[in-house]
């Protein structure tokens, strides 16, 4: 366990700059992808397939960059923090990126805190980097592909087994491959508990919470 703190905070600063700009140029890029899918499979179906692509280009992307190239989980959450202050701003002052968010729910600003506060979290305790992405590339890429597999079959958000099963096919490899057995168990936790959600706290924050228990329950162990 180490405080965590950033060995080169300019060099920090100017990659969260860069992946800053690449993430709001996502955010922007991705309603022509709307625009095109709307007219083929209706504007709700199209909000829902392109809110699936921002988690996969712009969380899934950078959450994979995040231990390769900074020194430490402080920029990230910061920056993370700050795309969130900006959905939630957009909303506030009564705006929309229509393309990807709706009035009914602000899942795309749980996006955000669950990612930045699950990557500070982890890293801080685990003292490993690739350990420490695998809650949010859970959000990122498992989420992401649950939604595109049940749109596809139903045309409407739901919380069918078919999204289930290729989420597990997706993170569970991915979790054994960055974080061996311990991180494929929290695959395979993170995409029974996607199912799940109570109000506010939404499939997001359930999937962070569960699978961060699990990568944490080895160290708890040896405590």
């Amino acid at each position: 366990m180490s405080l965590a703190l950033p060995t080169d905070p300019l060099r920090d600063a100017g990659i969260t700059l860069v992946l800053g700009m690449y993430a709001l140029m996502v955010l922007f890029a991705t309603k022509f992808i709307y625009n095109g899918l709307s007219v083929r499979v209706g504007r709700e179906s199209a909000l829902y397939y392109t809110r699936k692509v921002v988690h996969i280009l712009a969380g899934g992307v950078i959450t994979i960059l995040v231990p390769v190239l900074y020194s430490s989980p402080v920029f990230p959450c910061l920056a993370a923090f700050g795309l969130g202050a900006f959905l939630y701003g957009v909303k506030r002052r009564g705006g929309l990126l229509y393309w990807f968010q709706t009035r009914d729910n602000s899942y795309e600003i749980n996006f955000t805190i669950a990612w930045g506060l699950s990557v500070f979290i982890l890293w801080y305790l685990l003292d490993n980097p690739f350990l420490a992405i695998l809650p949010a590339a859970f959000i990122a890429f498992g989420d992401a592909v649950t939604g595109i597999v049940r749109n596809s079959l139903f045309k409407e958000r739901n919380k069918h087994w078919s999204g289930n099963l290729a989420m597990a096919l997706t993170v569970v490899p991915l979790g054994f491959f960055l974080g061996g057995v311990i991180g494929a168990i929290a695959g395979v936790v993170a995409s029974l508990v996607e199912r799940f959600e109570f109000r506010m706290i939404d499939d997001n924050l359930i999937i962070v919470i569960a699978s961060s228990i699990i990568l944490l329950f080895p160290m708890v162990l040896a405590s």
